[in-house]
């Protein structure tokens, strides 16, 4: 049994440093406000403004105090897989706290913490399950020194805030090898630069990926990692599962795929709505039916099931668990618009969005789509990526797409050169006003995709909540 279910030892600390009661005090405060006033969920704020009152609230109140925490970080996948891990945690027994709306900076975990808390500082027994942003990991680790770090998968992501995959990839492992040796270090094997991750360091290391006899996907200008990590030379791939992930080897120096201590061993996708396989533990194999789609779902689910192999927690009840987590907010999630229907889709890079593409493809979508994009600080402000994404598959099924954010007009571009005639094209760059122009062109019959970045995805969501179609975002 791990010692997850134990319960922590009493806080030696007489009382909570004034400074910082002070901060949990306002910060719980400016939550609430923003809740009250309609202006989020508190998400962000309540650890803003904590931490500007006491820049080492979440040190005090996690680290300092022995609160054991699952980190899980990379470019893809995080938002789902730590929603799959606090299910499997929650079916065996275990109290989960965790930014289940994905508020993964510095001052989104502080929330989490702060939230979590007691007005004495005590955090519930348990964990707490942390999505991290790959940036904000090394400020968040030290602070919460992690039980468990997953790092899912690595590619180009906003390079006017990461830089090169590179500097991501050294900035992970300079956490993930000064991490103490009780941690647990899991790694998506697949990827190459994951793989190879702190592999010297003392401590439990735990890799999965998948484990099938044929091909979910092809090397295309889209794969960022198709070298060998260590000696530069072009690796040769059996399998490709999702973009440069797969079964490799390289013929030059010998580097090869490490062994998986958990892997998917069947995969089926059914449509948008169900994603079957089959897993392989070190204490046996898992039959789950999942309602998600797609073959990221499947590396999420293995990403989830090695979190608990490292934590040493059973996997009792994990097809139970596994099989009543739906969708997280804009993850092909599903909107009745007044009688409408509606897939909103959240993609922000380009594998994430060749991902979802190939998902809708499962269905024939889309066909009337509402795609939008922006260049805030928070999504990226170089679009050059837009033409590493695969818009020319979706192309020819594309019957009407309405286009919208600040950056409309290059998208708009974009599309045109990926085969989407002029004349199916309009530019609407207001997001209230195009999923009003997106939804009174829908056929009858017809569905509406929306895909979308992160702020207009917040943005046409809010406007789907205000027209009574949806709840709050964060409660999702």
């Amino acid at each position: 049994m791990s010692s997850l279910t134990e319960r922590r030892p009493p806080d030696v600390k007489s009382s909570l440093p004034f400074r910082t009661f002070i901060a949990l005090v306002a910060g719980k405060g400016a939550g609430r406000a923003a809740r009250l006033i309609g202006r989020g969920g508190g998400t962000a704020i309540t650890g803003m403004v904590a931490r500007r009152v006491d820049p080492r609230v979440l040190d005090r109140l996690v680290r300092g105090r022995g609160v054991p925490v699952v980190a899980i970080t990379g470019s893809n996948g995080k938002t789902t897989t730590a929603r799959f891990t606090a299910a499997l945690l929650r079916g065996e027994g275990v109290a989960v706290s965790h930014n289940s709306a994905g508020a993964n900076l510095v001052q989104g975990v502080t929330s989490l913490a702060v939230s979590a808390s007691d007005m004495r500082g005590r955090l519930p027994q348990g964990v707490l399950v942390a999505e991290v942003d790959e940036g904000a990991l090394p400020k968040v680790a030290p602070e919460t020194m992690p039980r468990a770090l997953l790092v899912t998968d690595l590619f180009r992501d906003q390079l006017d805030r990461f830089g090169e995959i590179y500097a991501v990839a050294e900035a992970i492992e300079s956490v993930a090898a000064k991490l103490p040796a009780e941690c647990a270090l899991i790694v998506n094997a697949d990827d190459p630069m994951v793989a190879t991750m702190a592999e010297t360091r003392a401590g439990k290391r735990v890799t999965f990926g998948f484990a099938l006899e044929r091909s979910t996907d092809q090397i295309t200008r889209a794969a960022d990692t198709i070298r060998c990590p260590r000696c530069q030379a072009d690796l040769a791939y059996k399998h490709v599962y999702l973009s440069h992930m797969g079964d490799y080897s390289c013929l030059n120096c010998g580097f090869a795929r490490p062994e998986l201590d958990v892997a998917v061993t069947s995969l089926e996708v059914v449509g948008l709505d169900r994603t079957r396989c089959e897993i392989q533990t070190p204490t046996g194999k898992l039959t789950l039916e999942i309602p998600q789609s797609g073959v990221h779902i499947a590396y999420d689910a293995a990403a989830a099931i090695a979190i608990l192999v490292g934590l040493g927690v059973p996997l009792t009840h994990a097809v139970e668990s596994l099989a009543s987590v739906g969708p997280a907010f804009g993850r092909l999630e599903k909107i009745d618009a007044g009688g409408k229907a509606v897939i909103l889709a959240f993609a922000k890079n380009p594998t994430s969005y060749n991902t979802t593409l190939r998902a809708l493809a499962t269905e024939d979508e889309p066909r009337q789509l509402l795609i939008a994009a922006s260049n805030t600080l928070v999504d990226g402000e170089d679009f050059g990526w837009l033409w590493d994404v695969d818009f020319e598959s979706m192309g020819p099924k594309v019957e009407r797409a309405i286009v919208s954010g600040t950056r409309a007009d290059e998208l708009a571009n974009r599309l045109h050169y990926a085969g989407v005639a002029s004349a199916k094209l309009t530019v609407v760059a207001d997001r209230a006003a195009a999923l009003t122009a997106a939804l009174d062109g829908l056929p009858a019959g017809e569905r509406l995709v929306v895909l979308s970045g992160y702020t207009p995805l917040i943005e046409l969501r809010d406007e789907m909540r205000r027209r009574g179609w949806t709840g709050r975002y964060w409660a999702v």
